[in-house]
């Protein structure tokens, strides 16, 4: 019987990343702090934000009107 890793990544991807993100931010917090583990992550999702826009080539004039804008 052969282990198939690509299944199992395949099947159980979000509990994987979930584990590594938690060990990640519990490493952040003993070492640094709770307040500075916070704003690591924070930044973290940040960057996954401006990222994600550029990825999807998000025009920034709407984006900030959206954001920011008179409502």
């Amino acid at each position: 019987m052969e282990f198939n890793w690509q299944e199992l990544l395949k099947q159980h991807w979000g509990k994987i990343l979930g584990v590594i993100l938690g060990l990640v931010f519990g490493w952040f917090a003993i070492t640094y702090g709770l307040f500075k583990a916070l704003f690591v992550a924070l930044t973290i999702g940040i960057g996954y934000f401006v990222g994600k826009k550029v990825d999807d080539q998000t025009d920034w004039g709407k984006l900030w009107d959206r954001l920011f804008g008179n409502k």
